[in-house]
């Protein structure tokens, strides 16, 4: 168990999802082994029933079966917790990715962006990365005193990053002071207004490194009072949800849609716009594209391709010219699970990984 969460953890980081989400490793004992995993967009009886024949020792379902808080988990429960309960039951672990795995890289709609076609493609929305915290130290230093202080903040863990070490800013600028009657300055005289030529000595740290950095600086400084500056600093953000990018050509809305219609095998396909409409730049959203208006502002030519799309924001779409393309939520997102079982199974050699057969969205065609 502890593999697949390791896993997973690098697949779809559980820091990327959406903060109202439910991910990780819902259900289970992280101890376990796992020689059989079933993957899922939902957790259903028939998924369940599948999972105990099989003798899977895990199920992932992408959508979390427990997403808000319950007061029970009984086997006659009106919801998913039923399902949850028989899974414990049988002692098979539940994991959900959900927002998660949308987010990542090689993703829902990373997939999904790639049955369109879509090149030149980058998230819709960014989402705050996961990582360590890290901190900004700048510190003023008299021009003489700056490689002494630079190393001791070296030595401390400041100046690291990525592959590079004993990494700083250093900008000149003039300090002023004038010291009090119980001061001893180490330039100039107490009670006079004195200018100084000073360095501002700028390094990164990790957060934990900061009192040890902060102390170092201090006694490697010539100042009996050092003035410094300490910065948070936010992960660079380079991943989110949704995907936006450029088709190889433009294509009828019609012709769009048809090929999604085969390479996602959905029952039913709706489109808004003419079905000779042309489009040429695409915005993904897997599952349901939420309120509009987008991050993007979408404009005549755009298309959106999601899972389903609210009545009002198709009406908005309409008059904005803007084409739609709904495939139903769980056809949006099935496909992900094709690309995730090839890419676990390399990693989690020798362990069984399977896609669900009893997995179905809850609409038909009539």
């Amino acid at each position: 168990m502890a593999d697949f969460c390791r896993v997973m953890e690098t697949f779809a980081p559980t820091g990327l999802a959406q903060e109202w989400d439910n991910v990780g490793l819902l259900a289970g004992d992280p101890a376990a082994s796992v020689e059989r995993i079933l993957l899922t967009i939902d957790l259903t009886p028939e998924v369940v029933r599948e999972a105990i024949h099989g003798k899977a020792a895990l199920v992932m379902a992408y959508h979390p079966p427990i997403f808000r808080p319950v007061g029970a988990i009984r086997a006659d429960g009106p919801g998913a917790e039923a399902c949850v309960f028989r899974c414990i039951e049988n002692r098979i672990a539940v994991y959900a990715p959900h927002t998660a795995l949308d987010a990542a890289e090689g993703g829902t709609n990373d997939v999904l962006a790639r049955l369109c076609g879509i090149r030149e493609c980058e998230p819709l929305e960014y989402v705050d990365e996961p990582g360590p915290a890290r901190v900004k130290l700048a510190v003023y230093v008299p021009a003489p005193d700056v490689e002494k202080v630079a190393d001791a903040l070296f030595a401390a863990g400041a100046g690291h990053i990525g592959d590079y070490s004993h990494c700083s800013n250093r900008i000149a600028c003039t300090g002023t002071f004038v010291g009090g009657a119980s001061t001893n300055p180490t330039i100039g005289q107490r009670g006079r207004l004195e200018y100084v030529d000073e360095i501002r000595l700028e390094a990164v740290l990790p957060s934990k490194c900061l009192p040890a950095a902060v102390k170092a600086m201090v006694d490697a400084h010539p100042y009996e009072e050092p003035a410094f500056d300490v910065y948070p600093l936010l992960a660079r953000a380079v991943r989110g949800i949704g995907r936006v990018g450029v088709l190889p050509a433009s294509v009828s809305l019609n012709a769009l849609a048809k090929k999604l219609k085969r390479a996602t095998r959905a029952h039913c396909v709706q489109i808004v716009g003419s079905g000779d409409h042309k489009v040429r730049r695409a915005v993904v959203v897997a599952g349901a594209a939420g309120t509009l208006p987008l991050r993007l502002p979408p404009v005549s030519g755009d298309v959106i391709i999601t899972g389903e799309i609210r009545h009002h924001d198709a009406l908005t779409l309409g008059r904005l010219g803007v084409a739609a393309i709904a495939l139903g939520h769980w056809a949006s997102e099935r496909p992900v699970l094709t690309d995730l079982a090839r890419r676990l199974a390399e990693a989690l050699r020798p362990a069984t990984i399977v896609v669900s057969d009893e997995d179905r969205g809850p609409f038909n065609a009539a």
